[in-house]
């Protein structure tokens, strides 16, 4: 009985106690909810920050491997502008993912891995006829992708850096379609009937 006091008393002491602490508590849940809905709007432009550092740094490895294996000198020079062009706009795309809190990729995705395994395997005309399909398919998926980016791209920073980039992708397509035409037309009259080019 002498207990029963004091612990009502704490009883009603704690429920006042937690009354005084629940508005503190829907404060910070009405700011997750606005920082939730800001970060859901962003996602898409992050997204292509990602998918744009994956790309730029298959584009780079792809361009060593042809700057080192390619037969055709027009080929080798296309690799090598590879890696100038998508060095300098990856340098870029980090500092602004920096700035951004934006945590790119380290290494290469499993697509992208598979890709520079499988080319590196080739070598001669099979290499560079190889390679520039690679490049041209995926110059214009580049193209297509920043140039909606710099439309439609909800982040203005974002929206600028695809802005500026895109004149280059679309001069390295330009560029893609002119070497794989020479490549390709040297190569259909040297394809040798080895089965594994088919690959």
């Amino acid at each position: 009985m002498k207990f029963s006091i004091p612990v009502g008393a704490l009883a009603a002491a704690l429920s006042a106690g937690s009354a005084y602490a629940q508005p503190p508590a829907t404060r910070p849940a009405e700011h997750k909810d606005t920082a939730k809905s800001s970060a859901m709007k962003a996602a898409p432009d992050h997204r292509f920050v990602t998918a744009a550092a994956t790309g730029g740094m298959a584009e780079v490895e792809l361009g060593k491997l042809a700057a080192d294996k390619a037969s055709s000198s027009d080929v080798k020079k296309f690799g090598q502008r590879m890696v100038d062009d998508h060095g300098k706009a990856n340098d870029e795309l980090k500092t602004l993912a920096q700035n951004k809190n934006i945590t790119l990729p380290a290494s290469l995705d499993a697509q992208h891995k598979a890709k520079v395994d499988r080319l590196s395997k080739l070598s001669g005309d099979a290499f560079d006829r190889a390679y520039m399909q690679e490049m041209l398919k995926d110059h214009r998926k580049d193209v297509s992708e920043f140039r909606t980016e710099s439309k439609s791209g909800k982040d203005p920073d974002v929206k600028a850096w695809a802005s500026k980039t895109l004149p280059t992708l679309e001069e390295l397509l330009k560029l893609a379609e002119d070497t794989n035409r020479a490549v390709g037309t040297s190569g259909t009259a040297a394809k040798k009937p080895t089965g594994k080019s088919r690959r």
